[in-house]
């Protein structure tokens, strides 16, 4: 049986975008990349994988094309490289680059990996929230008013602001 990777993606220029996505393990980073133009109802365009640290800084870069660059740290084609490749433990990310001169980009993080439901069709998209933002112009983004989800998550620990009696210094 074979394996599936659940990602999820979010956007740093919608608090509220959401997206989980769950891919077959020996998809290649091509096969990602359209899967994902798809689902986003993006046109094609150019773009780049990375894989990404804890701290969602750029490490290995996989590109449409072979840039024939050569050495260590060349980028490699998208083609040539499967998820399971370049993804090995929960949590591990990947930044995709879908606007090269914009630096727009969305944050994938591996959430979970689980055997294939031998009725199951993938790749699929699994849960969405929010719009998605516009290919081509980030200010025609749609931002849902009620603020982000960190804020709401994080909103029980504003009990704390404008308390008179609460004395930090000793």
């Amino acid at each position: 049986m074979s394996m599936v990777f659940r990602f999820r993606m979010l956007s740093d220029e919608n608090d509220r975008f959401v997206r989980d996505y769950e891919v077959m393990y020996d998809m290649t980073l091509l096969d990602f990349h359209e899967f994902l133009l798809e689902a986003l109802e993006y046109e094609p365009c150019m773009a780049s994988f990375f894989t990404a640290d804890n701290r969602w800084e750029k490490l290995r870069e996989f590109t449409l094309m072979d840039m024939g660059e050569g050495g260590p740290d060349a980028p490699e084609a998208m083609d040539q490289v499967t998820l399971g490749q370049v993804i090995h433990h929960l949590r591990d990310r990947l930044i995709y680059l879908f606007d090269l001169f914009g630096d727009r980009a969305y944050y994938l993080e591996l959430t979970g990996a689980y055997e294939a439901d031998a009725e199951g069709h993938y790749p699929r998209e699994i849960y969405a929230v929010a719009e998605v933002p516009d290919q081509y112009d980030p200010s025609k983004t749609v931002i849902d008013d009620e603020g982000s989800i960190f804020d709401d998550a994080m909103s029980e620990f504003g009990d704390f602001e404008g308390d008179d009696d609460y004395d930090d210094e000793y």
